[in-house]
């Protein structure tokens, strides 16, 4: 449930849940008779909304609670919604699905869910350790509290302390208020827009190059320019794309990186332990080739999940854009995971809403190898990067593209038959690109290529303005 967007999460899960139990039963519900079965098979789909419903809610708190908070909710969900199943649903629809109602079996539920938590904030954090003793400890104890006072109300060993369904009861006070903290939390980890000047002193139209400013509006905020260009601002990312210009190959891998954006890193760690790959040492591999101090304003291209920030120095002003508002959301999630802020934009790596001269790093990993003009994506790189500065470009080699992505049971179809096989793209650089260096790393799978924007004259930064723009 949490690789999706929560609505297509929650059918997933449920279609997971129900489908296989009426399956199972299928002899039973037949010899009952059609309307029998019908109706019994009904309330067995709401039933498995009920055991859905709070690992959809743990995911959509999760991510705007501490850590210790956020694995509370799901056993604390689970307990109230079984209960609720089993007090509100008739047998034997819920028999399918739970036994029969007994105060075993809320503990049972509290802990197995906790657990459930606990593996999927180890799987976030990437089992290291020094992140995962404070969180488990915390919510462990808080466990065991409820568990202990439910105990102690059950067995009546306090006589005033007897309160029926005690764990019951905490449960809701947990799930409630765990809720509410969630909401008033912001749900974006970068500062508000109107505190953002340096941010928005930078930002020009990515279509006519005009400042622009920002307005607020009925339902939000927005970014004007003096053309009376309008790009909204929704959950903190300013977009500035618009649909009909994204065509050809650029429409065709946004679609897929629109529907793996939820699980692309799992997929990414999950085929780097198959390869035998050292996932660290291969993100460092091509990141320990930037000229990144503290203090300076970084900016990725086609950012993804955001995975590539981790790698870089502490106190460096952050910046991604993505044309994939489903990657840009996981970007947003990993941001807060980390407790990093970043400036994020949906946006095409081909027209850059940026300044001339903007930034002191700017490179791109993974996805220039099928953009539509690949060619202007690296002089717009160019043209927001101050003069002096060190450029990378990294991404798959055709041997990669041709033993991986062409094998995949979905990428394959978008990887086969291509028009063109992948290129390093040392040709499209301008001719008085500085320090071109290539190099290609890890078993021929993946190339780096770095070069440095000279400290240009007046003369060429026109012209590299111009060429930009055209």
């Amino acid at each position: 449930v949490s690789t999706q967007r929560p609505r297509r999460g929650f059918l997933w899960m449920l279609a997971l849940a129900w489908i296989p139990a009426v399956l199972l039963h299928t002899a039973v519900l037949f010899h009952s008779g059609p309307l029998p079965a019908l109706t019994t098979a009904a309330w067995m789909l709401l039933v498995a909304a009920f055991s859905v419903l709070p690992f959809t809610l743990h995911r959509l708190t999760s991510q705007l609670l501490p850590e210790f908070a956020s694995m509370l909710m799901l056993p604390a969900a689970g307990v109230e919604f079984c209960a609720l199943a089993q007090g509100t649903i008739p047998d034997p629809a819920c028999a399918y699905f739970f036994p029969a109602p007994g105060h075993w079996y809320s503990t049972a539920v509290c802990l197995h869910l906790w657990l459930a938590s606990a593996a999927m904030h180890a799987w976030n954090q990437e089992f290291r350790l020094r992140k995962l003793i404070r969180p488990l400890l915390l919510s462990a104890l808080c466990v065991a509290a409820a568990l202990g006072l439910d105990q102690i109300s059950t067995q009546k060993l306090i006589p005033f302390f007897f309160v029926p369904d005690l764990l019951l009861w905490i449960s809701v006070g947990t799930t409630t208020l765990l809720t509410l903290w969630a909401w008033q939390r912001p749900a974006c980890p970068s500062k508000p827009w109107r505190d953002r000047s340096e941010t928005l002193a930078r930002l020009r139209s990515p279509y006519t190059g005009a400042p622009l400013r920002l307005v607020a509006e009925a339902r939000g905020e927005a970014l004007m320019s003096s053309e009376h260009e309008r790009f909204p601002i929704r959950n903190g990312i300013a977009d500035f794309v618009r649909p009909s210009e994204i065509t050809g190959a650029n429409r065709k891998y946004n679609h897929l990186y629109q529907t793996i954006g939820g699980f692309y890193d799992d997929t990414q760690r999950v085929g780097a332990a198959l390869m035998g790959m050292d996932r660290d040492g291969y993100v460092r591999s091509y990141m320990n080739r930037l000229e990144v101090k503290p203090g300076d304003s970084v900016l990725e291209t086609s950012v993804g999940t955001g995975l590539n920030f981790k790698y870089l120095p502490e106190g460096v002003r952050l910046t991604g854009l993505d044309l994939s508002a489903e990657m840009l959301s996981n970007c947003r999630t990993n941001l807060r995971r980390w407790r990093m802020n970043a400036d994020l934009f949906l946006g095409n790596a081909e027209y850059l809403p940026f300044a001339d001269n903007s930034f002191d790093v700017v490179f791109h990993v993974g996805g220039i190898n099928f953009f539509s003009d690949r060619a202007r994506a690296i002089r717009e790189m160019i043209r927001v990067a101050k003069p002096g500065s060190l450029l990378l470009i990294a991404d798959e080699t055709e041997e990669h593209v041709q033993k991986a992505y062409e094998n995949m049971p979905y990428t394959k179809e978008f990887f086969k038959d291509r028009s063109e096989v992948v290129s390093v793209p040392v040709d499209l650089l301008p001719s008085e690109m500085l320090d071109v260096h290539l190099e290609i790393v890890w078993g021929n799978r993946f190339y780096a290529l770095t070069f440095r924007k000279p400290l240009a004259s007046s003369d060429t930064e026109a012209t590299l303005r111009m060429v930009a723009r055209t």
